[in-house]
């Protein structure tokens, strides 16, 4: 029999922001020690030190998801943090664009590395693969769905191909890959079961360092 948990509230109980800004999603760094929110009307970047200790949250930075001088109507919508921890990706509705920043290796601050256009209209979603070479976003807007090959170096997607017709997406999602024998693949390649380790290897590392 499971037993049962409650949850209670913890002090301090939250951090209060701009009135207005509307927190919409947020994105962990691999670390585990920030954490980034992206707010939908005021369509900021803001950057979170998490304490673990007393589960609290300390805010850091705060950074314009937007180009500069953009005034158009605007909802900010996605947030992601590439899986080697070097870049964050956030979508615009409105300016139809994916802005990217790149993440300090030491201080995890954020410094704009660039914009590139969503493929469509309304990308209200997007999503990068386990790999980190692809992304893939949803314009829910122009009903479509295009593929972005990513730059490791410079984090920048460059689209590729055409894009595919889907009616209104608005999330977009990586399932893992299940083969025949029923091991998960991308499983193996982040955490490699013992008994596929090979004899006198050394263990994963645990947490992430700076690359």
């Amino acid at each position: 029999m499971t037993a049962l948990r409650t949850l209670e509230p913890n002090d301090p109980g939250g951090l209060a922001l701009a009135p207005g800004s509307g927190p919409r999603h947020l994105a962990w760094h691999p670390c585990g020690s920030t954490v980034y929110l992206l707010t939908e009307l005021s369509a900021t970047v803001a950057s979170l030190g998490f304490d673990a200790g007393r589960g609290s949250l300390e805010l850091l930075q705060t950074v314009p998801a937007r180009a500069d001088g953009a005034s158009a109507e605007n909802l900010a919508a996605a947030i992601a943090v590439s899986p080697d921890g070097r870049f964050l990706y956030t979508s615009n509705r409105g300016d139809d664009d994916l802005a990217v920043f790149a993440i300090d290796g030491h201080s995890l601050r954020l410094a704009p590395a660039g914009r590139v256009p969503s493929g469509g209209r309304g990308p209200r979603s997007f999503a990068l693969d386990p790999s980190g070479r692809w992304l893939v976003t949803a314009n829910q807007g122009s009903g479509s769905l295009v593929v972005f090959r990513r730059d490791p170096a410079t984090g920048l997607p460059a689209a590729v191909g055409a894009p595919v017709a889907v009616p209104e997406p608005v999330c977009v999602l990586f399932a893992p890959e299940v083969p025949a024998g029923g091991r998960n693949q991308n499983s193996r390649l982040v955490a490699p079961a013992e008994h596929d380790r090979a004899p006198g290897a050394r263990k994963p590392e645990r947490g992430w360092r700076p690359r």
